[in-house]
C-alpha cells in the first residue's frame, strides 16, 4: 500500500465514492460505490477500502518491478 492509497482511504472515510473515484475514475466500481453508499454508509465504506487496497493500475505494476 502506497502513501497515495492511504490518502484515498482518508478521503473514503469522509465520502466513500470520492476515494473510489480517485482510484478508478468514472467506472463501474464508482457507480456501484455510490449505490452502496446510498443504501448505507458502512457498505459504501467497506467497498471503497476494498477497491483502494486491491485495485492495481499499470503504473503500480511497473513501479513494483
Amino acid at each position: 500500500m502506497t502513501f497515495g492509497d492511504f490518502i484515498r482511504i482518508l478521503f473514503s472515510i469522509l465520502i466513500p465514492p470520492l476515494g473510489v473515484f480517485l482510484r478508478v475514475g468514472f467506472g463501474l466500481h464508482f457507480w456501484l460505490n455510490i449505490l452502496l453508499t446510498l443504501l448505507g454508509y458502512i457498505p459504501g465504506l467497506i467497498h471503497a477500502i476494498w477497491i483502494i487496497a486491491s485495485y492495481r493500475t499499470r503504473e503500480d505494476a511497473v513501479y513494483r518491478r
